[in-house]
């Protein structure tokens, strides 16, 4: 028998359910029944990504993939503590160059040793194998097992059966691997890489389509994993596709082959991702400073770290991504809202030229593009395009009409709101480049606003560029910047971190949210309220008075995207300062320590949260409670009653287009669940309490509503909710779900607007009940559009 338990695992997991009650923001743990063995608890962790980085480690484990199970479960003694093993253990988190202390090229040559191993960074989806017993399989995806609901085939079910066509091609059986895997305690770590299934970025040919073997870990706590001529050899013995690898014997050939590679983002003649380097940890690195050991990795460990290529793998990306949403768009393509930081090469705004005039020819040969089909097929007719005649002549079009002005200095004022990213955006550029750096958060002056721009001027007398540190939300901020500066001679130029509207404002807000909460005390002013939720509300006051960046506003502009991480927000910041300011790219290793910075920075400034603003937040109780969806109404809508189609269609159109014109669309859509009027029904509080723990919870819900019709009538029009579901995995929410009494269900609605002010929202909640229950009520069926949203205590 193998020894797939032991006490040191064990432990582990019991750290592990610990700090998931104490802190479930921090580490979640999800249930799931095995397949395979019905009768078996898979639980499967998931760490928060954004404290990976953090020194000391918050975790007792750096595993990204980790599932686990109770031993002899439903036969355990009375009494006796629980006892788990590790069933699927994944790769240890690991980070580019430069990203962690530990990561610098210095470092690795300093407590790292030959061989290295570098493997090809694959662009897929990751497949865990491993044994459930001596006979049984358990095949996960990175942090999911099975079925998942509203997808035809899980990452895991197509993982499942292209191990299936392996195994046959060798002659192995399923129960052969598992008592391999079982005797040996491993878990199999492979991409599943299949264009007919899902194209990513990267294309993958019928004869490397399947499941690439790329690593084999121990399940055990440490990180062990086996080295590459054993994975190969296993490769080999059960039908698995091996993964290109190459071994070099020093840090500086890492360093030099990777640079080299790098020029063209291509190796043999493919472009590639990147690279996974494997090596072992021959002792601690330092800070230089005080000796105190920076590295999480005994002497001995198991140690990756990557080496990344941004291009042309990023800009494929992009391409990817703009055509989705171009083939999404309703009506006129010229009327697109593209996100503005998809756009920042030039090779990207000439395929947006090209992408629009093909789907305008035929748009049927997109039919299954977003369905993950065709995109590598649409790429390459491009390439093709690009060195044609036509297409020189467009490139040169182009840039004929770009202004060629001659400045000096530079501001680079973000346009934001609070949890975009600015101030570490900020801090890691003033680390990379030497920008002068100031902060509107540090003036303590009662007048912050004349103070601050007198701290960029003060700047500017010793950098040629200062970043302006303020969310720069409002029109007049931007115009303080320019007037400042308007006598300059030659004349500044004042550069913009765009980070436009490009989502759902409740989808900004529940981003913006989390990353101020996750950052905690990590600012002067604005901390995370955990009971009041105060933070939340600053953020929807900064969101509702944002003023768009108009043309002619600014001299330049690097158009950010808020749902991207620190790590891709920078990568777009440093491509734009290099292309529109003249810098020198920097290499990768000074990108990780500009990202390490940002990541550990902490204001020298902080105020403490007044007592009687808390105490006031606290005093107030929400109205009501509801979910918020992340959807824009007018992009819901608009295209709907475009069509023609019968009375009642024209009906709504113009019911829809006077309340557009009137502007009496809802600005911040909700989905009423219980109000406070409503506490005296016998059913009303108890489902207040819950919506209440829901909201105040560290580790929010988050819910699938699906829309079913808009409906209307002379006074008000709604959108109803048909359905409503929790994220899998998500026992709270199942709960929450499972209770909603039914009363409440069936009247779940969007108010889209009143024509009147004088008419109560409450008349939606009267015209869905009615149109429920089949009474006259003028109806439009739209085809089951699913959103997102939590829930939020509400006050207006």
């Amino acid at each position: 028998m193998a020894p797939v338990y032991s006490a040191k695992d064990n432990k582990l997991i019991h750290e592990l359910i610990n700090i998931s009650q104490k802190s479930p923001k921090l580490i979640k743990g999800s249930d799931y029944v095995a397949p395979e063995v019905p009768e078996m608890t898979i639980r499967s962790w998931k760490m928060n990504e954004f404290k990976y980085y953090d020194v000391p480690s918050p975790f007792p484990t750096l595993a990204r993939g980790l599932f686990t199970t109770e031993v002899d479960e439903g036969r355990k003694r009375s009494g006796k503590e629980k006892e788990y093993r590790i069933v699927i253990r994944g790769y240890d988190k690991f980070f580019n160059i430069g990203e962690v202390p530990w990561t610098t090229w210095d470092s690795l040559e300093a407590h790292t040793a030959a061989p290295y191993s570098l493997s090809l960074k694959s662009n897929g989806c990751i497949i865990f194998i491993a044994a459930l017993t001596p006979t049984k399989l358990l095949i996960t995806s990175k942090h999911s097992l099975g079925p998942i609901s509203n997808v035809a085939r899980s990452h895991s079910q197509v993982g499942e059966e292209w191990l299936h066509k392996h195994l046959a091609k060798v002659e192995k059986t399923t129960e052969q691997l598992a008592a391999a895997l079982w005797e040996k305690n491993w878990t199999a770590v492979a991409e599943l890489c299949d264009d007919d299934f899902e194209e990513h970025v990267l294309p993958y040919p019928p004869e490397k389509s399947g499941l690439h073997l790329h690593g084999i870990n121990e399940n055990t706590r440490d990180f062990r994993t086996q080295p590459t001529d054993i994975v190969d050899k296993f490769a080999d013995e059960w039908g698995f596709i091996k993964t290109k690898t190459t071994v070099l014997n020093s840090i500086q050939e890492v360093r030099d082959f990777t640079t080299e590679v790098g020029k063209t983002g291509k190796w043999e003649g493919e472009a590639l991702e990147g690279f996974v380097v494997r090596t072992q940890v021959t002792g601690r690195p330092t800070d230089g400073r005080h000796s105190v050991s920076l590295s999480p990795y005994e002497p001995g460990s198991s140690f990756f770290f990557k080496v990344k290529f941004d291009e042309p793998y990023m800009m494929y990306r992009d391409w990817r991504e703009v055509t989705k949403i171009l083939l999404g768009t309703k009506g006129p393509l010229s009327d697109a809202r593209l996100p503005k930081a998809k756009l920042k090469l030039p090779e990207t705004k000439l395929y947006v030229k090209w992408i629009k005039a093909e789907i305008g020819r035929d748009r049927g040969q997109f039919e299954n593009f977003n369905k993950g089909k065709g995109i590598i097929a649409t790429r390459e007719r491009f390439l093709k395009w690009m060195e044609t005649s036509e297409a020189k002549e467009v490139a040169a079009d182009e840039d004929a009409s770009t202004p060629n002005l001659t400045f000096g200095k530079t501001i680079i004022l973000p346009i934001a709101v609070p949890g975009a990213g600015k101030t570490s955006v900020s801090v890691a550029l003033e680390r990379l480049f030497g920008f002068g750096h100031t902060q509107s958060d540090d003036v303590k002056s009662k007048k912050a606003a004349p103070q601050f721009i007198r701290n960029v001027q003060a700047l500017l007398k010793k950098h040629d560029v200062v970043i302006a540190d303020k969310n720069n939300h409002l029109r007049q901020h931007r115009m303080a910047l320019r007037d400042a500066v308007r006598s300059y001679n030659p004349p500044v130029r004042l550069l913009a971190l765009n980070w436009a509207f490009e989502q759902p404002l409740a989808t900004i807000h529940r981003i913006c949210s989390d990353r101020v909460y996750d950052r905690g005390g990590k600012h002067q002013t604005l901390h995370a309220d955990v009971r009041g939720k105060s933070h939340e509300d600053v953020i929807w006051q900064f969101l509702e008075q944002r003023e768009e960046l108009e043309e002619h506003e600014v001299d330049a502009v690097i158009e950010m995207d808020i749902t991207e991480d620190i790590e891709q927000a920078l990568d777009r910041a440093v491509d734009g300062c290099v292309r529109i300011l003249g810098l020198e790219k920097p290499e990768q290793e000074k990108v990780g320590l500009a990202l390490a910075a940002a990541r550990g920075y902490e204001p020298t400034r902080k105020e403490d949260r007044k007592e009687k603003e808390k105490e006031k937040k606290k005093s107030k109780p929400p109205r009501y409670y509801g979910f918020v969806p992340e959807i824009d109404l007018l992009e819901l809508l608009n295209p709907v009653f475009t069509a023609g189609g019968n009375a009642d269609v024209a009906d709504g159109k113009q019911f829809f287009t006077n309340l557009k014109k009137s502007g009496r669309i809802a600005k911040q859509p909700h989905v009423t669940i219980v109000h406070s009027k409503s506490l005296d029904s016998e059913w009303a509080q108890p489902l207040w309490d819950r919506c209440s723990e829901l909201y105040l919870s560290s580790a929010p819900s988050t819910f699938r509503l699906t829309l079913g019709s808009v409906v209307w009538n002379d006074l008000v029009m709604a959108v109803t909710v048909d359905e409503v579901m929790p994220t899998s995995g998500d026992e709270a929410g199942e709960s929450f779900v499972e209770q909603l009494p039914e009363q409440v269900r069936k009247k779940l609605h969007i108010t889209i607007g009143t024509t009147n002010k004088d008419i109560q929202p409450f008349e939606a909640q009267v015209l869905v009940g009615d149109w429920r229950d089949g009474r006259h009520t003028k109806s439009l069926q739209l085809t089951n559009i699913p959103t997102e949203g939590r829930i939020r205590g509400l006050f207006s």
